[in-house]
């Protein structure tokens, strides 16, 4: 690429910009969550209601994943980067200056419309311009900013919040930085696009975006304090069924306009690849383990018994730690492969989620469980997926990167569900562990003073510290730090399974990617600059 845009120090630039959007997009997924409670209150709307402001962004990074990788390939990375970034200005602004719900609501999708597209246009053009031996590294940095703001954002806004005193501050810091590489977009990324353009695959377009946000919208209502109830709930069985049966219509319509010689959305014939299939795999179970960093405040409150108020500083040695490990596994990409690092990745998590039940009873020690865990999963955030899924994508590396992310964003929704099911499993047993621990004691159920466990874990907390008899306090304390712990312990234990997994999907992707490895690896990338 003899141009003066391909140099290497245009290079530098143009990563260095997509690795700003990234952060800017994945931090305020997280960052809103810090504001929840004051914007609810500044619109008086209930706590539920309130929540659909993180809802509605995760719908709509679902569903702009996958399309923007399609338009991005079609239509040229620079000007989709600077059009989702300039979206997702508008849509800050829109937040921050919005006078009732509705349009609050409508705001945050405008911005998730914006953001969702961002990691995905940077890993493309990374994919298209580099080398395959830099390659690594450069997605390594994109996996780390994408990791370490969705962990940092609760924290960042928390600062934010305290500082300025008001939440509309969370999003207009958005719209310097959002200026600022519209203007340096426009002057330092080299356009790349796919040579081939053909007609748009519409009907492809809504019959995935309908699949997606049904598939959505039935995974939000699932209601982790009740899993096996919430499951039978038509809200969430009818809409999985309804994505379901929407998809496999998705799948004959995309055959054939594949057959036809048309451009799907989503490309069937990659589809039927079984190492796409197993990165596909991955990014689930990755997005499973990435969620269970989503309870470490609450984890670091009662279990560790840090103040409310500074429990989710305790995020923060995970995310430097997953940012280090989304490095490292682009480094080790480079030099050893990306199964090799997906292994080493699932190893290195295994080992660091399986800490916390085993060993972890100070914070110390939480420390450097986290640590090991973060750099472990961290591995998996940008370079050895993504390079998996180039092999295999060919002209379609936009529309592979948004199905990886889609897929992703399904674990990372999925799964807190189920971590949160095993924390009120743990918390439903205080009450039979009450009685039993007052049994061992001599003491009468019926003659103690015991607490109401249906107020939730602080009214639980407040009832003990009213207890008179030492006995009788002493034995309901250890009932709940018991329950405490079970759940926590069953949850970071399904941690270091899903890890388990990881390590054993990468062996079997391997199996399959040995007899084209040669051939793959010959090949030349197929994104251009234009």
């Amino acid at each position: 690429m003899p141009e003066p845009l391909q140099t290497e120090k245009n290079q530098s630039w143009a990563i260095t910009l997509f690795t700003i959007g990234v952060f800017m997009a994945a931090l305020d997924n997280g960052i809103i969550s810090a504001a929840l409670t004051t914007i609810n209150s500044s619109f008086d709307v209930s706590p539920s209601w309130g929540s659909w402001g993180v809802t509605l962004y995760t719908l709509g990074l679902s569903v702009s994943v996958p399309i923007v990788g399609k338009l991005s390939d079609r239509y040229g990375r620079k000007k989709l980067f600077m059009f989702e970034v300039g979206l997702f200005g508008l849509g800050s602004l829109l937040v921050a200056l919005s006078q009732s719900f509705p349009m609050f609501l409508a705001a945050r999708l405008i911005q998730a419309l914006g953001g969702g597209g961002i990691f995905i246009i940077g890993s493309s053009h990374v994919l298209a311009v580099l080398p395959k031996e830099k390659q690594g590294k450069a997605l390594g940095l994109l996996g780390a900013m994408n990791g370490m703001a969705a962990v940092l954002g609760p924290n960042i806004g928390s600062f934010l919040l305290d500082v300025t005193g008001s939440w509309h501050w969370l999003f207009l810091i958005n719209l310097p930085i959002a200026a600022a590489l519209v203007v340096c977009g426009g002057l330092f990324i080299a356009e790349t696009k796919e040579p081939e353009a053909k007609r748009l695959d519409l009907a492809g377009t809504i019959l995935l975006s309908l699949a997606i946000l049904s598939c959505m919208i039935g995974i939000t209502n699932l209601d982790g304090a009740k899993l096996s109830e919430s499951i039978m709930d038509v809200k969430v069985y009818g809409y999985l069924l309804g994505s379901a049966l929407l998809f496999l219509v998705l799948l004959k319509v995309e055959k054939r306009v594949e057959n036809r010689g048309g451009d799907p959305i989503l490309t069937y014939s990659l589809l039927q690849n079984k190492v796409f299939q197993w990165t596909l795999v991955i990014g689930f179970l990755s997005g499973g383990l990435l969620a269970a960093v989503i309870f470490i405040p609450s984890y670091a409150e009662q279990y560790l018994h840090v103040s409310a108020e500074k429990a989710g500083y305790w995020m923060t040695p995970l995310a430097l730690a997953s940012g280090i490990g989304a490095w490292l596994g682009g480094a080790i990409t480079d030099k050893k492969g990306p199964v090799f690092s997906a292994v080493v990745s699932g190893a290195i998590a295994f080992v660091g989620f399986s800490l916390f039940p085993l060993w972890v009873t100070d914070k110390w020690e939480f420390v450097i469980a986290s640590v090991i865990a973060g750099i472990g999963f961290g591995f998996l955030l940008g370079a050895p997926l993504n390079v998996l899924v180039s092999e295999t994508a060919g002209q379609n590396k936009g529309t592979a990167l948004g199905t990886l992310s889609l897929v992703r964003q399904v674990g990372l929704t999925l799964a807190p569900a189920l971590y949160a099911g095993f924390i009120t499993a743990g918390f439903d047993r205080i009450g039979d562990d009450i009685k039993n621990r007052l049994a061992k004691s001599g003491i009468p159920a019926d003659q103690a003073q015991t607490p109401d466990i249906g107020g939730g874990l602080s009214s639980l907390q407040e009832q003990v510290s009213r207890i008179p008899v030492p006995a009788v306090k002493k034995a309901v304390s250890d009932a709940i730090e018991a329950g405490i712990s079970s759940g926590y312990h069953h949850l970071y234990t399904a941690a270091a399974v899903i890890s388990l997994c990881t390590i054993v999907s990468a062996a079997v992707l391997a199996f399959f990617r040995k007899p084209a490895s040669s051939k793959t690896d010959a090949s030349p990338s197929a994104g251009k600059a234009q």
